[in-house]
């Protein structure tokens, strides 16, 4: 099995960094702006990108202490389903600390890196918006290849 695993460091409170792993409207600001469900552990969040059907599925394993949140994958690519989403969050002198884990993948192909460079494209438009910039969710993100 194989991870994606990324740092970024942020200059913003800790609380404003974990609110955009752990409610609805932080999520809108990162990832996609088109989301449903609730961030409570045990419940499912649906990630909408193009059309009417959630490209994502995930549930929500784990929010803990504004430091931790934690997702796996029920419904999505096929490489995706069962992965784990991870976002481990802490100060870190004068930053907050992003560890981004998208671990257990099966495949390693190009779709997985493909992956890995859009999820640092999301965070260091997370990274941006927090520090005074614009988002980059969708649908305004770049699209970098065949795949968004």
């Amino acid at each position: 099995m194989a991870d994606i695993r990324l740092r970024v460091g942020i200059k913003a409170p800790v609380d404003d960094v974990f609110r955009t792993f752990a409610t609805i409207d932080g999520l809108k600001t990162f990832w996609t702006q088109r989301i449903d469900g609730e961030c409570r552990e045990g419940e499912l969040l649906r990630f909408y990108f193009i059309g009417e059907t959630p490209r994502a599925v995930m549930r929500v394993d784990e929010i803990k202490n504004q430091r931790i949140v934690r997702w796996r994958c029920m419904v999505g690519p096929a490489e995706w389903v069962h992965t784990k989403i991870i976002f481990d969050i802490s100060h870190d002198d004068d930053e907050t600390a992003v560890l981004f884990t998208h671990a257990d993948w099966n495949d390693t192909g190009p779709f997985m890196h493909h992956c890995s460079t859009k999820w640092a494209y999301f965070l260091l438009g997370l990274k941006n918006m927090l520090e005074g910039g614009t988002s980059v969710a969708y649908p305004n993100d770049a699209h970098i290849s065949k795949w968004g």
